[in-house]
């Protein structure tokens, strides 16, 4: 879209379902890094690559020893490879460009979400948060996993078993609970179903700080912001809460431990909650004060600027967007089909959304274009303005006063090799090796069309070299001969090309050669011989029973 004919004024804010993709049951989506390139999981254990420029499949995922359906689906760093966990509880990492299988893990529970190290280009650690068991970090290579602290113990040195189902004090089971790495993987945030917030250095996989949620409500989903300035939860008392997050982005692990070492006169619980409201703190809440409804798959914008929480009510497929001040600005109302995930455009304000159904909708602005051709000095006005005129603006200018030179250095060369850094991935780290495209494969032709095509063309060849002129019109009927070995299908079809052929050699304006024959048939009468001479040319009358071919048909 043209930037000048947009109008500024409209948000940055997604408003009308643009399109929608279709390809067997969609139940998860993940943009790569730039958004060009969109991840879908499906019921049947495909994973399924969108072209999101041209709205085409650039890459399908298919692993012959999984049937089951997709539970989340996550891009590395760069966008070379692609983590797939799947409800078989398996954890598959795929190479895009090749399409081939890297590594296969199977758990011991089943993955609802897993999620690459973002601080490698090619990671070999991921993050799993298993249905009924604690996040655990796997590493692909060896298939080895380790059990993550959910809580702290009363004793509180920052460590826990790292295998048990039960809290210490003796409550039943947790829920399931939510992880993420920060933005650069040295350190992972779990929500529990305490209602706290463990941040947990990932080599030592001890619990760095401790953040208590207000309400103590399970927490079910957390993420982090594309800058990581912000960090999201979503807990079960219907709350959508943002933390600001006071840690430096990068080395975040050494400022936990510059923290722990200024803390030294407390211990246990106390420490980790110093520790912990010094590296976080409850910036905004989103709730709906009147449905008191519960959230799914809550998310940032790409800039951060917005907040997005769908709905998870039977039958609706409604998208709220607040913005970071904490007011609603837009409700999407779609189909009634239940939304089971969400994903924000990294850069373009666009979001998609997956439906109980299957379907992928893209949700994009509705833009106003603008495409009036005035003076480049024109505005267009909303409304009565108050102008006040200059004293000097109708005054005849002298044509020999010089314009007003210009300070751009013509002299200057200009460099057309250099890429202009993009403001929308300022945050990021540029690497010329990240994958953006795919190439795209051409799908090959279908045989049964190719073999119409071959014996259609033979016919019209056939036709064409007949050597009579009076051959070139088809009968009148429309019969076809000689057609005993063709398949049916192929009959039909040839049938009715050489009547459409027919057809359309009779609307042409007969030769002089043509008429000239026509006005000799007319004076002479018709030969009863098989053999007939017309100006010295010889006709052969192919009577096979059907009546006669060319003009020797008697009206």
């Amino acid at each position: 879209m043209n930037a000048p004919i947009i109008d500024p004024l409209q948000g940055d804010f997604p408003e009308v379902i643009e399109e929608y993709l279709e390809h067997g049951v969609m139940k998860c989506i993940a943009f790569n890094r730039r958004g060009t390139l969109l991840a879908a999981g499906c019921s049947d254990g495909n994973c399924i690559i969108w072209d999101f420029e041209t709205r085409g499949i650039a890459k399908e995922l298919r692993d012959k020893d999984c049937i089951a359906a997709i539970t989340s689906v996550c891009w590395s760093k760069y966008g070379h490879r692609i983590l797939v966990s799947a409800a078989d509880k398996s954890l598959t990492l795929w190479d895009v460009v090749s399409g081939e299988r890297l590594t296969r893990t199977t758990l011991q529970q089943t993955p609802l979400q897993a999620r690459l190290n973002p601080g490698s280009s090619t990671p070999s650690l991921c993050l799993a948060c298993p249905l009924s068991s604690a996040p655990m970090i796997v590493d692909l290579n060896t298939g080895s996993t380790t059990m993550l602290p959910v809580s702290i113990p009363d004793t509180g040195n920052g460590t826990v078993p790292q295998s048990r189902n039960k809290f210490s004090d003796g409550t039943p089971p947790f829920t399931p609970t939510a992880a993420c790495f920060n933005k650069y993987g040295d350190l992972i945030y779990v929500g529990n179903s305490k209602g706290e917030i463990l941040i947990i250095d990932h080599r030592t996989v001890q619990v760095q700080a401790m953040v208590p949620v207000s309400g103590s409500a399970v927490v079910k989903n957390i993420v982090f912001s594309r800058n990581g300035q912000y960090l999201l939860t979503n807990s079960n008392d219907r709350t959508i809460r943002i933390y600001e997050n006071l840690l430096p982005f990068k080395d975040g692990l050494v400022a936990l431990d510059d923290l722990d070492k200024t803390l030294n006169e407390l211990d246990g619980v106390e420490k980790l909650k110093a520790v912990g409201s010094k590296c976080l703190t409850l910036f905004r809440e989103f709730q709906d004060s009147i449905t008191k409804m519960h959230w799914k798959a809550p998310c940032f914008s790409g800039d951060g600027e917005w907040v997005i929480g769908g709905s998870a009510s039977k039958g609706e497929h409604k998208i709220y967007i607040w913005d970071r001040a904490g007011h609603l600005v837009k409700i999407l109302e779609g189909p009634k089909e239940a939304l089971i995930d969400l994903a924000w455009h990294p850069v373009h304000p666009i979001v998609v959304s997956v439906s109980l159904t299957g379907f992928v909708y893209i949700w994009a602005k509705d833009y106003t274009e603008n495409w009036s051709a005035f003076a480049p000095d024109f505005k267009e006005l909303e409304e009565n303005e108050e102008y006040v005129e200059r004293e000097d603006e109708f005054d005849l200018v002298p044509e020999t006063e010089k314009v007003k030179e210009s300070d751009v250095n013509e002299d200057d060369e200009v460099d057309i090799l250099t890429l202009e850094k993009n403001s929308a991935f300022s945050d990021s780290d540029m690497s010329q090796e990240e994958l953006c495209f795919l190439p795209a494969i051409p799908s090959p032709d279908v045989p049964e069309r190719q073999d119409k095509c071959v014996e259609s063309s033979s016919k019209l060849v056939d036709s064409n070299q007949s050597g009579s002129p009076l051959s070139e019109e088809a009968e009148p009927n429309g019969h076809t001969t000689n057609h005993a070995s063709s398949p049916p299908e192929v009959v039909d079809n040839s049938a009715a090309e050489d009547a459409g052929g027919s057809r359309m050699k009779r609307k042409r304006k007969p030769s002089e050669k043509g008429l000239e024959l026509q006005a000799e048939k007319v004076r002479k009468p018709k030969s009863s011989g098989r053999l007939s001479k017309v100006k010295n040319k010889s006709v052969v009358d192919q009577d096979n029973g059907n009546g006669f071919h060319g003009d020797d048909v008697s009206d």
